[in-house]
């Protein structure tokens, strides 16, 4: 299988805007992103897919490689143009606010289609365990809840599920925005409307779910940085002052 890495990169953020050119360190983020994503070794490409000149530049001024589209409303629509003739089997979207992801969460998704041996999963996601109420009431937190085989079956930006009966233990789930596809899933993924549901809690997973797309969820462990605020962009910039 031809596996690439795609990272759908806009300037216009609507909650902060420009965050991907914001320096992290001695880098943008959005080039911090790209070169750990090359660094883990597991793709045969990796593109930064963008409609913006700045954030191209970017990476190409770092030799790297960048695909101009243009405008879309979720990350899946941007990714499903740049690779319409790119060759390859498996596409993985790495969002370019999460610039800490690392090796392991990556292999684990990719691992999910090579064991998929009749084909019947479309993409494949990562979910991590949250205990904070604040973390979970908090709507930047999408919510996921599965099947009894991992399979998702929602997902919230609300509190999901609903903790009615007190006696028993509940546990909530934060999804984390990267996925794995096929391409054709990726591509008819695109050709779909969106829907009511889907523009209500801007989650474009659930246009996968609406369509009997099936999405495999993973458990990590592994806890990192989606830059979504300029506070978040803080404790970014202190975990890599911590590393050094």
């Amino acid at each position: 299988m031809k596996i690439i890495a795609v990272i759908p990169a806009r300037y216009e953020a609507s909650r902060f805007p420009a965050k991907l050119m914001q320096m992290l360190g001695e880098k943008t983020v959005i080039a911090t992103t790209y070169q750990n994503v090359v660094d883990t070794g597991l793709f045969d490409d990796v593109f930064v897919a963008t409609d913006s000149q700045l954030i191209f530049d970017e990476i190409k001024n770092i030799g790297g490689k960048a695909v101009m589209t243009g405008q879309h409303e979720t990350g899946s629509d941007r990714i499903a143009e740049a690779i319409q003739n790119i060759d390859c089997d498996i596409v993985v979207n790495v969002q370019g606010d999460e610039p800490f992801l690392k090796t392991e969460p990556l292999k684990k998704l990719i691992e999910v289609f090579y064991q998929d041996l009749k084909k019947e999963i479309s993409l494949a996601s990562l979910k991590i365990k949250i205990n904070e109420d604040e973390e979970i009431q908090n709507p930047n937190n999408v919510k996921v809840i599965t099947d009894l085989d991992g399979f998702a079956m929602y997902f919230s930006r609300s509190a999901i599920p609903y903790h009615r009966e007190k006696s028993l233990p509940v546990s909530y789930y934060k999804h984390i925005g990267v996925y794995a596809f096929r391409k054709e899933a990726l591509l008819k993924f695109s050709s779909l409307e969106m829907s009511p549901l889907e523009k209500w809690e801007k989650i474009e997973a659930i246009r996968y779910l609406e369509h009997g797309m099936k999405i495999k969820m993973i458990e990590t462990d592994f806890i990192g940085v989606g830059i979504d605020t300029p506070e978040d962009l803080q404790k970014a910039r202190t975990m890599i002052n911590s590393s050094k």
